[in-house]
């Protein structure tokens, strides 16, 4: 069977570089700081990004290797995006669990976390999909698209939900600690850093949940549609700089 490409001839070295550029960045800004939940997010979403894709070249892209190991590859590197992705709304729900108190706080953790083992639900199922395509199944791509068109927009509705509730905070903040933070511009900068998250998390979903409908190949961009999606995969890699 033929060798595959060198990992650096492919676009997945250049975003796994992408993601551990981002977990060395946000090391360098924990060394002078603190770490904190907040700081965690970014790096542990950059890292299982950075492995992610890692794996997924050595599952989809060497043929010489065997079966079984190829399909543990994409098994390991499924579960690891679904970190990467999913982990990201993580911290619009850390800023919240210090700001919401009481029947606000039930509702949106509630609310939150239904979505997060919906979303890790279906992840799971393409988990088990792919590891059944690459075991011997070709058939199966057209299942991995139809998951894919509700994973991503679950994503994005996740997002909306925490921009919700974080734009409702910050825009009843008149008083107490929150406005506080006015005094150094702070307000405004969480204004608009929110709201550009919830915008570009919920267009790349959107984006993604389309262009999985065209896929052909698994983890390939063969057309232009595949071309898109693994566009918008790079702007989500590249997201954690905007945090």
């Amino acid at each position: 069977m033929p060798e595959g490409p060198l990992f650096f001839e492919l676009s997945w070295s250049i975003l796994s570089t992408i993601g551990a550029g981002n977990v060395f960045f946000g090391i360098l800004v924990v060394s002078v700081t603190n770490l904190s939940p907040i700081a965690a997010v970014p790096i542990v979403t950059s890292a299982a990004g950075a492995i992610a894709n890692g794996l997924c070249f050595y599952a989809f892209y060497q043929p010489s290797q065997p079966a079984t190991n190829r399909a543990v590859a994409s098994g390991f590197a499924d579960m690891l995006w679904l970190i990467q992705e999913a982990g990201l709304s993580f911290y619009g729900y850390v800023i919240l669990s210090r700001i919401l108190r009481n029947k606000s706080w039930y509702i949106f953790a509630s609310v939150f976390w239904i979505f997060v083992v919906a979303i890790a639900a279906v992840r799971i199922t393409i988990v088990i999909t792919r590891v059944r395509q690459i075991t011997g199944d070709e058939t199966l791509q057209a299942t991995v698209n139809h998951l894919h068109m509700a994973y991503f927009p679950m994503i994005a509705v996740l997002e909306c939900v925490n921009a919700y509730y974080l734009l409702t905070i910050f825009a009843k903040a008149q008083m107490g600690a929150l406005k506080q933070t006015t005094k150094f511009g702070l307000f405004p900068y969480l204004m608009r850093s929110t709201e550009v998250r919830m915008a570009l998390l919920a267009v790349v979903g959107i984006m993604r949940a389309v262009t999985h409908a065209f896929q052909t190949r698994a983890q390939r961009a063969t057309n232009l549609a595949s071309q898109v999606d693994r566009f918008a995969y790079t702007m989500e890699c590249l997201f954690p700089i905007v945090m």
